[in-house]
């Protein structure tokens, strides 16, 4: 059986630097750090007080009021980046067949702030209980596709995929999957999250994951630095549509890039710690690659997981010179995760957003807030810190690793 090609034609991007991609986009060339003071909740008695929010966004400016009271914000972020994408991608979709247009959505969480508010409500209250009857509705991980569908009347396949923070990868992955097989024609595909709440900091504060550098938040996410510790939260919300190229040229799309493959793999060694050889992370660029009919040398750019953790950003790097060898030197490799922190299962799908619009503009964001040279890293690497750097990108890779060991990478190539 011969495999479809698969080509992006929409992006949608709704992050803590920039509300629309091009503005995300914008924000990634300057360096713009979007972390800042928590204003969604209290920190007085939390370790970390700042987090990589969304700024100026209301939901009812673009949602019907009543409709987003029974959303939670995941699902209002999915909303609004696919609806960004969709219209980016000049779908005529009152001509398409809807039968064949399908969802798949990654959520590392879901409603995270709903699950919260319902219990602390029940907890204040009489021991009766009195939840709100949008409460499973609001907060279930599917509910972000399922909604979006609704309003566009897609009916292809419909569902979320939850591997934690690779979970927006693997949807893309699947994406892929259904359209080379024959199986759809569009698929509206990405991620979101909404986990800057009371339950997300506490936890993550409790797993000490996150970076306490309180007095200064904006330099807080610094990837490769040997004073990293620990990521910033993110939140928003990544979409990209994938389609036919078939498909896609028929009707004079304006194709993005083409989504050449994807891998899968399990470290299968710890709950939250990566392998310190990065064995998993080896073999999913591995697998990628395989999958995608691409030899090393051909690479030009990762934007890698880089969540600047002290452990996670060594042995990835550690695995990108074991896997490209000498060639890993040539590859500008950045992590955009230092601007837009850590946006959990919408970190694929915002981090391959960046690095298909790298190579449709030939320039690779910076790796903000380096200042200390790590010895663990290998200094031949060119780490794209602190300025943004000019290069034809012709093929591009986005790593993303989840807790439980889950690791996913996707590559795109630059159509000719």
């Amino acid at each position: 059986m011969e495999l479809k090609r698969v080509v992006i034609t929409g992006l949608g991007a709704l992050t803590p630097i920039g509300n629309t991609k091009d503005e995300y986009w914008e924000a990634l060339l300057s360096g713009k750090s979007g972390a800042a003071p928590i204003t969604y909740f209290d920190t007085e008695k939390f370790k970390t007080k700042f987090a990589c929010e969304l700024k100026n966004f209301n939901a009812t400016d673009f949602l019907d009021r009543k409709e987003a009271r029974k959303m939670d914000r995941f699902t209002q972020y999915a909303m609004v980046a696919s609806d960004e994408a969709i219209a980016d991608s000049k779908l005529d979709l009152d001509a398409i067949n809807k039968l064949r247009v399908g969802v798949i959505w990654g959520a590392g969480i879901g409603g995270l702030e709903t699950f919260q508010d319902e219990v602390l409500n029940f907890a204040a209250g009489d021991g009766t209980p009195r939840f709100n009857p949008f409460f499973i509705p609001k907060m279930i991980a599917d509910i972000a596709p399922g909604n979006i569908s609704i309003k566009h009347g897609f009916m292809g396949p419909n569902y979320t995929t939850v591997s934690a923070c690779a979970s927006s990868a693997n949807a893309m992955i699947d994406a892929l999957n259904y359209i080379r097989l024959g199986h759809c024609d569009v698929v509206v595909t990405g991620g979101s999250e909404a986990a800057v709440t009371i339950a997300g900091m506490g936890g993550f504060n409790a797993m000490h994951a996150l970076s306490t550098r309180n007095e200064s938040p904006e330099t807080a996410s610094r990837p490769f630095d040997a004073t990293r510790d620990g990521f910033v939260l993110g939140e928003g919300a990544g979409a990209i549509i994938l389609e036919d190229y078939e498909h896609a040229k028929a009707r004079g799309a304006k194709i993005y890039a083409e989504v050449l493959g994807g891998g899968l793999s399990s470290d299968a060694y710890h709950m939250t710690a990566p392998h310190p050889e990065g064995i998993g992370v080896i073999a999913v660029m591995k697998n990628c690659l395989e999958n995608a009919g691409v030899k090393p040398e051909e690479v030009d750019h990762i934007n890698t997981h880089g969540t600047s953790t002290p452990l996670g950003d060594v042995a990835e790097l550690k695995a990108i010179s074991e896997v490209f060898g000498d060639h890993a030197k040539n590859i500008n490799i950045n992590s955009t995760k230092s601007m837009t922190g850590h946006l959990l299962g919408a970190a694929g799908a915002i981090e391959s957003i960046a690095a298909i619009l790298a190579m449709e503009h030939g320039i690779v964001p910076p790796t903000i807030n380096h200042e200390v040279v790590d010895e663990n890293i290998d200094p031949e690497l060119n780490l794209t810190l602190n300025k943004a750097q000019k290069r034809n990108v012709k093929v591009a890779m986005s790593n993303t690793f989840g807790f439980g060991g889950h690791n996913a990478c996707v590559l795109f190539k630059k159509l000719d």
